[in-house]
């Protein structure tokens, strides 16, 4: 819903919101993941990060809770609004 039309390239389903993310090349998407690790630690709420070479997959769900609570979402938007980096396609 809301979350979507604000934060483009996420996406939602019943359990996680996810977004990947693309980078020139790996050393790139290092520093992103770095940098998500820095403002997920500040949050105490830590996503699964996916790596693959150049393209990062982010996915937040709060396992406690068995589903998205504001934590992801608040999380989801600090991640997002970080690298600049253009949804992966």
């Amino acid at each position: 819903g809301e979350f979507i039309e604000t934060h483009r390239g996420w996406s939602v389903d019943d359990k996680s919101v996810a977004r990947s993310f693309e980078f020139a090349d790996f050393v790139e998407a290092m520093q992103f993941v770095n940098d998500v690790a820095t403002v997920s630690e500040r949050a105490f709420h830590h996503p699964d990060i996916h790596i693959s070479w150049n393209r990062v997959t982010i996915v937040l769900s709060t396992h406690s809770e068995g589903g998205i609570t504001e934590k992801d979402l608040r999380l989801a938007a600090e991640i997002g609004a970080l690298g600049g980096a253009d949804p992966a396609r």
